[in-house]
C-alpha cells in the first residue's frame, strides 16, 4: 500500500470514507440545562432497566415495564438511523447500543423475549429499523460488553457469553442482517486466558449469522495484533489503533504487513478501525497536541498505564488526527471518543478542512424530537 495523504484535505479524493461514533446521541450544545438535554437526547438514545427494580414488582408491573422500555428503544434505534442517515455521507455509521432489549439473557427474565406478541413486535419494529439504515445507507454495528468473554477458560463464563453474543445476533437478525458475511460488525474483545484458540472453539458454538457478524480487535492489555492475526482466516479482524499504541508502545504503520492481513481477513468488505485518544488529564500539562504522543516516554515520566489507557472526550491532537486519517483510503474509522457524535462531527470538520460546517443539528434534532414516531 502507498499512502500519498499528508494533510485532511487530501483524504476527500478518494470514494465514501466513513467516520462514525457509538450507542449515544449527544445535542451540541451542552451547555444547556440537564432537564433539557435529557428531553432532547432522550428520543434517540435507548433506556435500561436491573434484575433488581423488575424483581421488586409484581410480574405484571414488570412486564409492563420491559413493554414500554422495548417500544421506546426500538424507536430510539429507528429516530438515531433517520438522525445518521440526515449527515453527510461520511458520517453515516453508527455503533447501536446493546441494551435494546434489557435482560434478554437474565434467567429469570429471558422468557419475557419469547412471548409471542414480543417476538412479534420485534420481528415487525426491528425491521422498519433495519430497512431505514439501508435505505439512508448508514453501516450499523453492536459491541457486546466486557463480560461477554468468548475465550474464557471458565466453561460457564463461555456459555454465558455466547447467549450474550446471540442475543446480539437476534437483533441484528431482527433487523434483516447477518445474512452475509460482514453486512454487520458485531465486535468483541478476544479476553480471556484462552486466547485464539478460545475463539476458534467459541466459532464453532455460534450461529451462522453470529459467525457472520463477529469481529474481534486487538487489545491493550494481553492480546495484541499478532494474536488477532491468528484469527484471520476465520473472521474479520478490528484494528485498535490506541490499544496498539498502549501495548505496543508506538503507532502501527497503516502500510504495514500486520494491517494488509487486517485488510484481507475482510475478504473484499470494507474493514472498520477504532479510534480514541488518551484523556488530557493523563497527559502532561501543556503537552503539544501537533506532536505524536511517545507511550516510552510518558511511562517513563511517571504517568500511569491505566490511565494513558482512557479515553478523551474529543480528538485534540491533529498529528495524531491525521495519523488516524491516513487509514480512511482502506477502512473506516469508529471514533471511540467521550463526547460521541460532537467528537466525530469535529474529526469530519477537520477531515474537510477550510473552516467547513455542518448544516444546524439544532434544527435536524427538532424536527426528530417533535414527530412521534408510534409504531403501534
Amino acid at each position: 500500500m502507498d499512502l500519498k495523504f499528508t494533510t485532511a484535505g487530501d483524504y476527500m479524493k478518494q470514494p465514501i470514507q466513513r467516520i462514525g461514533f457509538a450507542c449515544k446521541y449527544m445535542h451540541p450544545d451542552q451547555t444547556q440545562k440537564k432537564k433539557l438535554l435529557e428531553e432532547i437526547q432522550r428520543p434517540l438514545n435507548t433506556r435500561s432497566t436491573t434484575v433488581q427494580w423488575l424483581n421488586r414488582q409484581t410480574r405484571d408491573v414488570a412486564e409492563e415495564r420491559l413493554w414500554d422500555i422495548m417500544v421506546h428503544n426500538i424507536q430510539s434505534y429507528y429516530n438515531l438511523i433517520e438522525y445518521v442517515g440526515s449527515l453527510p455521507h461520511e458520517l453515516r455509521m453508527v455503533r447501536l447500543g446493546s441494551d435494546v432489549l434489557p435482560v434478554y439473557t437474565q434467567l429469570d427474565w429471558s422468557y419475557y423475549w419469547k412471548l409471542p406478541a414480543v417476538v412479534a413486535y420485534c420481528e415487525k419494529h426491528f425491521a422498519r429499523v433495519g430497512e431505514l439504515a439501508r435505505q439512508l445507507d448508514v453501516r450499523l454495528s453492536m459491541h457486546p460488553g466486557q463480560f461477554t468473554v468468548l475465550a474464557s477458560d471458565n466453561d460457564d463464563i463461555v456459555d454465558r457469553s455466547i447467549e450474550e453474543f446471540e442475543y446480539h445476533t437476534d437483533v441484528i437478525r431482527y433487523m434483516g442482517y447477518g445474512r452475509q458475511f460482514q453486512d454487520f460488525k458485531c465486535n468483541v474483545h478476544i479476553s480471556g486466558r484462552n486466547g485464539p484458540a478460545g475463539i476458534k472453539a467459541a466459532l464453532k458454538r455460534l450461529s451462522p449469522e453470529a459467525r457472520n457478524t463477529i469481529t474481534i480487535e486487538n487489545d491493550e492489555n494481553k492480546w495484541g495484533i499478532a494474536d488477532s492475526l491468528e484469527l484471520a482466516d476465520d473472521l474479520a479482524l478490528v484494528l485498535d489503533v490506541h490499544h496498539f499504541w498502549c501495548r505496543e508502545g508506538y503507532y502501527i504503520d497503516p502500510k504495514s504487513d500486520d494491517f494488509k492481513r487486517v485488510i484481507d481477513s475482510w475478504r473484499g468488505v470494507r474493514p472498520a478501525i477504532h479510534y480514541s485518544y488518551s484523556r488530557d488529564t493523563a497527559l502532561p500539562e501543556g503537552f503539544a497536541h501537533d506532536t505524536m504522543p511517545n507511550f516510552p516516554a510518558l511511562l517513563e515520566a511517571g504517568h500511569k498505564k491505566g490511565k494513558l489507557r482512557a479515553h478523551s472526550d474529543y480528538y485534540p491532537n491533529n498529528a495524531v488526527n491525521d495519523y488516524a486519517l491516513s487509514f480512511l483510503p482502506y477502512a473506516d474509522i469508529m471514533c471511540e471518543s467521550k463526547m460521541k457524535n460532537l467528537a466525530s462531527i469535529d474529526l469530519y470538520k477537520y477531515y474537510k478542512g477550510n473552516g467547513y460546517e455542518l448544516p444546524s443539528e439544532n434544527v435536524r434534532t427538532q424536527q426528530v424530537n417533535s414527530r412521534e414516531l408510534e409504531f403501534g
